[in-house]
């Protein structure tokens, strides 16, 4: 089996790396080819790559390279965790939304249109190449906004699914908190990436007891200090919102915030810095304690398990969150809204489990957000001012004309080099 990793780069790569040693027996990867047009970093984080499969004892090659065909070619999987810009756009995605009131995040809001922006013509271009070379390869795509990209491969055609790690970190969470094994842990999941829900935590699986209530009950205060919101909020809601929730429930407090500290992006960057140093420790062979600052907690483990299941290996989990077409699993967003549920995953694609009613609490915000992504992913595709004016417009961080409008003077100052029309 051999898998590509585009982005393979990325400070991340360790976590995935160290996943792909730990869960061979899950997933036999032979060839893991490492592709990245930032060569030094490329050959720091090969490096340390090789040394954790010796370590852990894997037998399969790491090849690292700068050239995307050669990369994929053959792959049966392509794994996407690019980041279109580097840490310096994700700086501008995170700052100039700030100066109109707005959130500034680089998944959501202005700074997560940019984002999608940036990032849709790289991704559909890569994927292109990967359906020439390799037609029968699957795309798994990590790179934010999830649920755009991801809606940009379906309706182009490619094999693609979405994954984010924040399902997989609330199951590690709460299995911690209950005292039971992550895989007894089913989540009633339900929303669109970057705004979801858990409306049920099940002991066994999709029909087992459901302990939300006795976990918040029980644990209210230190799920809702992780999310940092209150916890009278969480009982009022009667479940665990993820915490991009708290951008929209708490948007005043954390503009508030953002203005008077340094950016998430400048913490990543020297993060960053730091990373790539050790990785060119020659004696390195383990991923460092700091990559768990960084962000990604158990993607590995998310993406192992999606690849065994999709690569048709019969061993990956039965259920898993993914980001796929909603087909009618959530009656009141379009049938081409991309959402982020449980589905059963195997070797022909996801296909969601049915969902219960959802409380109008949350069905409003997912129209508008799908609304919204809608006309992001339209002004990813076409270009022009006007679309990205009404794809602002129509968030629900934004929503007031003067803002839209100036916002979107700031994201194409802001963003010229990377995009084709501007």
């Amino acid at each position: 089996m051999k898998l590509a990793v585009v982005g393979g780069g990325s400070t991340y790569t360790p976590e995935l790396i160290d996943g792909f040693a730990r869960l061979r027996d899950t997933l036999p990867v032979e060839e893991l080819v490492l592709v990245d047009p930032a060569a030094e970093r490329l050959e720091l984080v090969g490096g340390l790559a090789r040394r954790i499969f010796a370590r852990q004892g894997h037998g399969g090659s790491i090849v690292t390279t700068s050239d995307l065909d050669a990369g994929i070619d053959g792959a049966d999987a392509v794994l996407l965790q690019l980041r279109v810009g580097g840490q310096a756009a994700r700086e501008q995605d995170e700052t100039w939304p700030l100066e109109c009131g707005c959130v500034g995040q680089e998944t959501t809001g202005a700074g997560g249109l940019a984002k999608a922006l940036r990032t849709v013509p790289v991704v559909l271009d890569i994927a292109e190449r990967v359906r020439r070379t390799n037609p029968g390869a699957w795309i798994i795509d990590f790179t934010n906004p999830v649920g755009i990209v991801t809606r940009a491969l379906l309706e182009a055609g490619h094999k693609a699914v979405g994954l984010c790690n924040v399902a997989i970190g609330f199951q590690r969470k709460f299995a911690g908190l209950l005292g039971v094994a992550p895989v007894d842990i089913h989540l009633d999941h339900v929303g669109l990436n970057h705004l979801t829900w858990e409306t049920g935590v099940r002991l066994g699986g999709p029909e087992g007891e459901n302990v939300l209530p006795k976990l918040l009950a029980e644990h209210g205060e230190a799920i809702a200090a992780d999310l940092r919101l209150p916890r009278d909020v969480l009982d009022r809601l009667g479940v665990v919102p993820s915490y991009y929730l708290r951008y929209f429930y708490a948007h005043d407090e954390v503009v508030r915030e953002q203005r008077t500290k340094p950016s998430r992006a400048a913490e990543v960057a020297e993060m960053e810095r730091q990373l790539l140093k050790m990785y060119g420790d020659p004696e390195l062979a383990e991923k460092p304690a700091l990559l768990g600052k960084r962000g990604g907690a158990y993607y590995s483990e998310a993406a192992v398990d999606l690849a065994a299941s999709l690569l048709g290996g019969g061993v990956g989990s039965p259920y898993q969150v993914v980001n796929t077409y909603n087909k009618g699993t959530l009656p009141f967003l379009p049938d081409d809204a991309v959402i982020e549920v449980q589905a059963a995953v195997g070797s022909s694609g996801a296909t969601p489990l049915p969902v219960p009613s959802v409380d109008p609490l949350y069905v409003g915000l997912m129209a508008n957000v799908t609304a919204y992504e809608d006309l992001a992913l339209r002004a990813a595709l076409h270009g022009g001012r006007e679309r990205v004016f009404r794809a602002l417009l129509a968030h629900p961080l934004v929503g007031q004309y003067a803002y839209a409008d100036a916002l979107t003077d700031r994201l194409l100052a802001h963003n010229r080099e990377h995009l084709a029309w501007a």
